[in-house]
């Protein structure tokens, strides 16, 4: 997933195929070989990427370092963040909370004051946040730091030990950057809740993907219609009147939301969507019942639809 403003929209996939399950002709990958694809298809692609996210699984199997020679480990495990410093990428990455390295004697580990920070989420709101910085034995450019909600009791759920090759002073900044990842696991979220990734159980990997495909052709069509995305070329307007712009008179639907949360649009598009359903429902029956003032209704409403701005993608 990439995030633009707060916004979440679906950028590639890749089904993970267990071992046990492997058909002839497949070979296996582990999850850190697809991550490390999917940046180079994306970086070949054209995408900008500022800078990446991930969880510990990625993060932990690349951060084993030697500090008696100051370099990674050569293998497999260190692909991901390889392929990352390959393209010159920024990241941000969890590791496991008992990481530890090899360290000379004359060398310790020490940790900085814990400095506090100001956590702002997209709805502007904040809360109170702690950082510091783990040193191994000397810095180097990549750092290690701790954020949590309590210094004092580390609570497990809202404790995070990260990894970055971040520059310059990031106990205010690294703090949010981190957060944004919980919007990754928001999109998961809103794929198997509110578009139903989750309906249906597949167990073909061609069934899966063909399924995804269309789930991630729906995200992105909603992310598409944000008034985040919608803006890019009316920055001088705000969300409000860009909605206006674009949804017309829809947008005084009794049920219409002017919020900018994907939760928003995506019910703002159902609304849209609606009378076209509803259309393809009635109009059997007027070849039973004909009745001319509803034929004349539907065409005014299908010539109104058809003004729409509407941005979609097609898979």
């Amino acid at each position: 997933y990439g995030v633009y403003a707060n916004l979440t929209f679906p950028l590639s996939f890749k089904v993970f195929k267990p071992k046990g399950t492997l058909k002839s002709g497949d070979k296996y990958k582990t999850k850190i070989e697809l991550a490390t694809e999917i940046i180079t298809e994306l970086i070949d692609e054209g995408f900008n990427i500022e800078l990446v996210l991930a969880d510990s699984l990625y993060g932990e199997a690349s951060a084993f370092l030697s500090p008696c020679v100051g370099k990674q480990l050569a293998g497999e495990s260190s692909e991901f963040i390889k392929k990352l410093n390959e393209y010159e990428l920024a990241y941000v990455v969890a590791i496991r909370s008992n990481h530890g390295v090899w360290l000379p004697a004359y060398q310790s580990v020490r940790a900085s004051e814990w400095c506090f920070f100001e956590r702002t989420f997209s709805s502007q709101k904040s809360e109170s946040r702690y950082i510091r910085e783990i040193v191994y034995g000397k810095r180097r450019d990549i750092t290690y730091w701790e954020i949590t909600t309590d210094p004092e009791t580390m609570p497990e759920n809202s404790t995070s030990f990260v990894m970055t090759n971040l520059q310059g002073n990031l106990k205010k900044t690294l703090g949010d950057l981190y957060g944004l990842r919980t919007w990754v696991e928001y999109g998961f979220r809103q794929c198997k809740q509110e578009l139903g990734w989750t309906d249906y159980c597949f167990t073909n990997f061609e069934q899966i993907e063909k399924w995804w495909e269309i789930i991630f052709c729906v995200y992105t069509m909603i992310s598409l219609n944000s008034p985040a995305f919608l803006a890019l070329d009316e920055s001088e307007q705000n969300e409000t009147e860009v909605q206006k712009n674009y949804w017309g008179d829809f947008s005084n639907h009794q049920q219409w939301n002017h919020e900018s949360g994907w939760k928003n649009v995506l019910n703002n598009l159902r609304l849209i969507v609606q009378p076209l359903l509803l259309f393809w429902l009635i109009y059997p029956g007027v070849d039973i019942f004909p009745n001319s003032n509803l034929l004349l209704g539907f065409n005014h409403l299908i010539s109104a639809m058809n003004q729409f701005k509407f941005f979609y993608s097609s898979g």
